[in-house]
């Protein structure tokens, strides 16, 4: 009978499944507490990592001290909020260093405002940098890799929020924008699939950076949120790194289109 199975050497195929060697990835927002974590990360595996984001002298310093450490970073300044300076980022990207395998979407904010407060201006600004850019940043990168035809990886960078609301919280901008990535990334990932380019998100639940300072200094929140996370604590930005590095790497060729909730569990409960 006819063998149909592949034989597979595994010791060979196996090998650096991890591993980023060579490849360059382009970091928009990753100089924020959870990106700058993926940055080094990335960098560890071997990726060359090119920061962006509105602050050059954040993303410049942070180039900085991942070179320092004998690893390969650059950095640029990008207003996400304009569709032209995206694709001239991404240009300078591929211009720099001949490609852009990988782009690693960090960019995100969060206005708060109650429902019933809910400003126009707040509204349109959130969903314009959470998912406007999202939208306009897998554009410009996906035909580049479209035009240099040796596929690649998009991940972008989510919340919980994407499925869960959240109780005595001003969320409405945060949670629809979170949930329309992903959306965008099940698109995005049908559309790239016949040009072998894998999209996908990660989803984390509150992260201690500074962007949730005043979120965790509520005694009563803080506690109650705790409550609710089966494995007892909010993540750490290193949690996230892993996941990251694993979609974007080898080990991720045949995953897309999927969503990857670092969350200690609390997805999994009421």
């Amino acid at each position: 009978m006819e063998q149909i199975a592949p034989v597979i050497d595994f010791k060979s195929e196996l090998s650096n499944r991890f591993a980023l060697t060579n490849k360059v990835a382009y970091l928009p927002g990753g100089y924020g507490g959870i990106g700058e974590a993926i940055a080094w990360g990335m960098a560890v595996e071997g990726a060359t990592v090119v920061i962006g984001g509105r602050n050059g002298d954040k993303a410049s310093a942070l180039a900085k001290d991942i070179s320092d450490a004998g690893l390969s970073a650059s950095a640029l300044s990008v207003d996400v909020k304009s569709v032209g300076e995206i694709k001239d980022s991404v240009d300078a990207v591929v211009d720099q260093h001949g490609k852009i395998d990988i782009l690693m979407n960090c960019v995100g904010i969060q206005i708060e405002q109650p429902l019933l407060d809910v400003t126009e201006e707040a509204y349109d600004e959130v969903i314009e940098v959470n998912l406007k850019a999202s939208m306009f940043l897998a554009q410009a990168v996906a035909r580049r890799q479209i035009e240099a035809g040796n596929g690649g990886k998009q991940v972008h960078l989510l919340s919980v929020r994407a499925q869960l609301g959240i109780r005595k919280r001003g969320y409405s901008a945060y949670c629809s924008s979170k949930g329309g990535q992903v959306m965008l990334i099940k698109q995005h990932a049908m559309e790239l699939a016949p040009h072998n380019i894998n999209v996908n998100g990660v989803a984390p639940t509150f992260v201690y950076t500074e962007m949730i300072r005043h979120v965790m200094e509520n005694d009563e929140f803080r506690q109650g949120l705790l409550d609710r996370i089966p494995l007892g604590r909010i993540a750490d930005p290193k949690d996230i790194v892993g996941p990251a590095v694993f979609f974007s790497s080898p080990a991720a060729d045949f995953v897309t289109a999927q969503i990857m909730y670092v969350d200690g569990g609390i997805t999994a409960s009421q």
